[in-house]
């Protein structure tokens, strides 16, 4: 064997240094025996295998992770390439105009047209009692009867009086008649010189004072005829009579109750055959409030039956407070259907003064930017900015931002921006108003 082609036995030995420490090398091995080699010389071999094979797996896991990303990369694109390109389909309802009648059903109180008080006028008794609580009257019909004799004692006295001031006026009458004849034959007699002036100055001085006591006689009369007339009034206050047709509410009296003038109550009497309703307008229907506006009146505990009016009278002012405006109705109520103080709904008919608009309420975004509506203008979505002014739970009246026709997205998706392509599809029509 050649030289070049003998196996180099020393390639797989170990360094030097290593040998050197070892125990002297073994015996040569006969010739043409393959050479032995060392377990010291394996493990070298060994342990770079092992650093392979734990290199290979994380090498493997390197691969697919970058491969996994750039998998996910890809669909991250293609993604976005889908929604910058994707055209959501949507649902619109038109905006129209708001009817030119305003419908507005607001609380109300019923009140009776006329309501009265009343007190004694007379102090005495009650002699007799003629109605109780419930009962319907006439105007003039007796109420009570107050008995007082004292004033029938100075009604007497003071028709007396008048009696003795006539006579003095008679008596005076005839003085100065008397005087009068003097005064009129002493002038003559003066002027000739057969009675003296200072007779005459007397005859006529004393006819002036006789006149001065007519004067205080008639005088007398007439304040003593006033003072009658006084006592005649009182007299006929001890019959309390209904001032008007109505019926009894209260009753706080009986027969033999002692009343005062001007401070004992009575009675209340109410006329019901019309109501008078109250009703608080707000100030965005205010405006157009006018007498003869239609108006319905509803009882909640009757909902079978409606009562028409018609707005009668009303507050030219706002109450500062609550910005409300005071309107009352009158309603016919010849069979008594409706009773003074009753909680009832009215339903105002009123013309609209402002155009406005109704668009239906899913079609409303509120954020920071307040409240808006999208409309969709030829297939592109556009944020407009609206102003309210009524809720009517599945619609919205506002007063301006969208026009009659303007096609609003109902329900907008979040996501949605100013700008975005849509493709509108018509939604089901809301109820008119």
């Amino acid at each position: 064997m050649s030289d070049a082609n003998r196996p180099n036995e020393f390639q797989d030995l170990p360094p030097k240094a290593e040998r050197d420490d070892q125990s002297p090398p073994a015996a040569e091995p006969p010739a043409g025996a393959s050479p032995a080699i060392s377990p010291k010389a394996i493990r070298p071999r060994r342990l770079w295998l092992l650093g392979l094979g734990a290199l290979l797996p994380l090498a493997a896991s390197l691969a697919y992770g970058a491969s996994q990303h750039i998998a996910r990369n890809g669909q991250v694109i293609k993604t976005t390439e889908q929604q910058r390109d994707f055209v959501p389909t949507v649902r619109v309802a038109q905006a129209r105009a708001a009817a030119g009648e305003m419908t507005v059903s607001l609380p109300a109180t019923t009140l009776a047209f006329a309501s009265a008080n009343i007190f004694a006028r007379a102090n005495g008794y009650i002699e007799t009692r003629k109605v109780d609580i419930g009962d319907r009257v006439k105007a003039g019909d007796l109420l009570a009867q107050i008995t007082a004799p004292e004033l029938d004692h100075q009604i007497a006295q003071a028709q007396a009086t008048l009696s003795q001031n006539q006579a003095t006026l008679q008596q005076t009458q005839a003085s100065r008649d008397l005087a009068q004849v003097t005064n009129d034959r002493d002038s003559t007699l003066v002027k000739k010189g057969w009675v003296t002036a200072q007779q005459g100055d007397t005859d006529r001085l004393t006819l002036t004072a006789q006149h001065a006591a007519v004067a205080v006689a008639q005088s007398n009369i007439a304040a003593q005829q006033a003072l009658i007339r006084v006592l005649e009034q009182q007299k006929a206050y001890q019959r309390v009579v209904a001032p008007f047709d109505g019926i009894i509410t209260q009753r706080n009296i009986d027969t033999g109750s002692l009343v005062q003038s001007g401070t004992t109550f009575m009675f209340t009497l109410m006329q019901s055959d019309v109501i008078r309703t109250q009703v608080y307008v707000p100030q965005d229907a205010a405006l157009g409030v006018a007498a003869g506006v239609d108006a319905v009146v509803r009882v909640p505990e009757n909902p079978d039956r409606t009562f028409p009016g018609k707005v009668t009278r009303f507050a030219h002012a706002l109450a500062p407070g609550t910005r409300t405006l005071l309107t009352e109705i009158d309603i016919p109520n010849p069979d008594g259907a409706l009773s003074p103080g009753m909680y009832v709904t009215v339903e105002l008919h009123i013309p609209r003064k402002n155009p406005s608009i109704m668009v239906p309420a899913e079609a409303l975004v509120i954020n920071g930017d307040g409240v808006q509506v999208v409309v969709a203008d030829n297939g592109t979505a556009r944020f407009h900015k609206v102003t309210l002014t009524r809720d009517f739970g599945t619609e919205v009246e506002v007063s301006d931002g969208v026009k009659p026709g303007d096609e609003v997205i109902l329900m907008p998706a979040v996501t949605l921006a100013d700008g975005s392509k849509v493709q509108p599809q018509a939604a089901a029509q809301v109820s008119q108003r």
